[in-house]
């Protein structure tokens, strides 16, 4: 497997995991609005709570599923395009509530990231 992929499967995944699992209830610069964790975030947006947990396993999943596609290549399209479609939302979701460019960079580099690796 070329390096250049290798490296932007493990980033993303790894940034993914970081977010959901280490920096949950965490502030972030990034959030939406004025959130000050993911569950806040989610409020911020007009998204029922419940979604949280969902959006979560999901992207938990994908994420997963990503770093295992260096050695399942078959899990790479499914994987990529379900962050992308994540990303995509995130984006919007901060374009919805007139959040400042700057926080929507981290879904806009991950998504760009994740477009060039279905693409391979």
């Amino acid at each position: 497997m070329e390096t250049a992929q290798l490296l932007l499967r493990l980033a993303v995944g790894i940034s993914l995991l970081h977010v959901w699992l280490f920096r949950f209830a965490k502030p972030s610069p990034y959030r939406g609005g004025a959130a000050n964790d993911m569950v806040e975030e989610f409020t911020e947006y007009g998204l029922p709570q419940r979604l949280v947990w969902i959006v979560g396993s999901l992207k938990v999943t994908a994420a997963t599923a990503l770093i295992l596609s260096i050695f399942i290549p078959s899990l790479t399209l499914p994987a990529a395009a379900l962050i992308s479609i994540f990303m995509a939302g995130a984006i919007a979701m901060h374009v919805r509530i007139k959040d400042r460019l700057i926080k929507s960079a981290p879904a806009s580099t991950l998504l760009v990231m994740t477009l060039i690796v279905a693409a391979a």
